[in-house]
């Protein structure tokens, strides 16, 4: 994009005024998914409070603010989401320009929409500048479409960090659809969950993947299928963060990847 376009799209930006707080989304993980909107926040934020996901690369866009860790990891020391939130408002207050940074899509299990409703009751102005989401990134980054016509009619974005306990998804339901299904945070829980969908009807047979690190240097990919992906997920070393992937659109890797390139 030439300097001139930068320049018109610039005039039609907000302002980042004073006292504001804008809840982002950094993408996937490398910087070349930030959205226009983000990158020019980035610019202007007086204080980037981050999650762990968000790259110091993307960092680098914001030599000028003051900046907030404020990862949660699961198994990890993590700061309270409470804490964040009212963090949030106290530096609104001060008047400071605010810029919420997560990593995906602050409303794709980011819990942007509990910070958004807490700015909210609080009176604090506050934006959302979405980003893409990492299930999507992921899975357009290793050649494996979210949709197919004659595969795939919908597509299940689910969270699996609480696979198994009492409150959790009905996974039988989910694996009587047959459409795809796209797992967050479940890197963990994946026996439970592999388990889980193969009691509710998805053939164990099922095309299955993993993809860690999705879109930067240390992305990887496994794919096998729903009965042995545990395994060789184990077996591989494969850890968070990382997204599952189960269905028949994990079988058109093997026709959009270059045979040069998938050997």
């Amino acid at each position: 994009m030439t300097n001139r376009a930068f320049e018109l799209l610039a005039e039609r930006l907000p302002a980042f005024l004073p006292g504001h707080v804008w809840l982002a989304g950094a993408g996937p993980g490398d910087p070349r998914y930030l959205t226009l909107e983000v990158l020019d926040a980035l610019g202007k934020a007086d204080m980037v409070v981050h999650d762990a996901l968000v790259s110091d690369e993307v960092m680098g866009f914001a030599p000028q603010a003051e900046v907030i860790y404020a990862g949660k990891r699961g198994g990890k020391p993590s700061t309270a989401q409470e804490d964040i939130t009212l963090s949030l408002i106290r530096l609104a207050r001060q008047g400071k320009r605010v810029l919420r940074l997560k990593g995906g899509d602050p409303f794709i299990f980011g819990r942007g929409g509990e910070e958004a409703e807490a700015l909210a009751q609080a009176g604090i102005p506050f934006r959302i500048l979405p980003g893409m989401t990492s299930a999507l990134a992921a899975l357009a980054s290793t050649r494996i479409p979210a949709t197919m016509r004659g595969m795939s009619k919908a597509i299940t974005l689910a969270t699996g960090h609480a696979a198994g306990e009492a409150d959790d998804l009905d996974w039988a339901a989910l694996a009587r659809t047959g459409e795809p299904i796209v797992v967050y945070m479940g890197l963990k829980n994946l026996a439970t969950i592999t388990r889980l969908l193969i009691e509710g009807g998805r053939a164990a047979k099922t095309p299955a993947a993993i993809i860690m690190a999705a879109t930067t240097k240390e992305e990887r990919l496994l794919t096998a299928t729903l009965g042995t992906l545990s395994s060789e997920a184990e077996r591989q070393g494969f850890a968070a963060p990382a997204l599952i992937v189960i269905g028949e659109i994990v079988r058109m890797r093997g026709l959009l990847v270059p045979k040069e390139a998938a050997g």
